[in-house]
């Protein structure tokens, strides 16, 4: 099934509000009422829900605006949607919960750099996911993968100041979070640069996330880890992978759940990294669990929905989104330079 595709700008509000009817009927019919949006708006979790609540609507008002404008889209109240943007913040030291949630990136230095990243996702929304080509008011232009119910900022997205983004879940342990992980996500694609990115990563406490992370003006990548108040940011110097494990991140290697699909996708990616980035994620072929998901009855509850593949050069980047690696791109384009 195709990715779908949304364009909008204007004022926080309204993004929010183009994003909730883009993914209202799926949100409807397929998240909320399955056990991870239980268990992201149950009673139990009020406290940390509450304390993420006070940072953003303080720190981040155009994003607290933008989920205001996501939950009257959505025609759902605004406290059970801001409690899915926290589902990865509140959800990751909760087994079976904390099975959930895995993609793959590949980063490969050179001229152009490369990003790729495969998008994993729950089966059931497949032809339910849309890239967003957004126009916020007062910030750069992006393109950003988008699942339902969600604002952008914690998949892949490429922006107008020519920023390339990938983003894998790390199960961070023993994590008292302040901000949501996926609000800073988001305000990652408002910065101008890679410095400004990093800086704001470092400056609040949240559950874990790698990013990997382009500059198409210096044409340099960086592996960023982040959560639970701490940063370790690495610039890639050769090929490299990741697969929703810390490798770098001190909380991350002293205290995470790694699971055994995120163990094999890693071990085979750094096998492959000698090949091509995009035959890298399209390979099932290991001798584990596999890179590319499309088992429905994989054991993290995943299957991969999207492929993209981002070349930096020029200070710009030239992107391609794949349902199938083995076919033509789906969606193609440039943003910035």
């Amino acid at each position: 099934m195709t990715l779908g595709q949304l364009k909008a700008q204007g004022t926080p509000r309204e993004i929010g509000r183009a994003l909730g009817m883009a993914g209202r009927a799926a949100v409807l019919t397929h998240l909320r009422g399955n056990p991870f949006w239980r268990e992201a708006v149950d009673p139990v979790h009020a406290g940390r829900r509450a304390r993420m609540a006070e940072t953003v609507r303080t720190r981040f008002p155009a994003i607290w605006a933008e989920i205001e404008g996501l939950a009257e889209g959505l025609g759902l109240p605004f406290a059970e949607v801001f409690a899915w943007q926290c589902r990865g913040d509140i959800l990751a030291a909760l087994p079976p919960f904390a099975e959930a949630e895995g993609c793959t990136s590949v980063l490969r230095p050179g001229n152009p750099a490369v990003m790729a990243h495969n998008e994993d996702g729950y089966p059931s929304l497949r032809g339910h996911c849309f890239l967003a080509d957004l126009a916020p008011e007062g910030a750069p232009r992006f393109v950003s993968f988008c699942y339902p119910g969600s604002i952008p900022g914690h998949t892949f997205a490429m922006t107008e100041a020519g920023l390339g983004m990938t983003v894998n879940n790390i199960r961070l342990q023993g994590v008292e979070p302040s901000v949501p992980r996926m609000v800073l996500g988001r305000a990652m694609l408002a910065c101008a640069t890679a410095a400004d990115a990093v800086a704001l990563l470092e400056s609040a406490n949240s559950g874990g996330f790698h990013i990997g992370l382009g500059e198409a003006a210096s044409g340099r990548l960086w592996s960023v880890e982040y959560g639970g108040g701490a940063l370790t940011a690495q610039e890639v110097t050769a090929p490299f992978a990741h697969a929703n494990h810390a490798l770098h991140h001190s909380g991350g290697l002293a205290s995470q759940y790694i699971t055994r699909s995120s163990a094999d996708r890693q071990a085979r990616a750094e096998a492959l990294l000698a090949g091509d980035p995009l035959a890298v994620l399209a390979d099932a072929a290991g001798p584990g669990l596999p890179i590319r998901r499309t088992d429905p009855c994989d054991p993290d509850e995943e299957n991969t929905l999207a492929t993209v593949v981002m070349r930096l050069d020029g200070g710009g980047i030239d992107w391609r989104v794949y349902d199938d690696p083995a076919q033509p791109p789906t969606h193609a384009g440039r943003i910035g330079g």
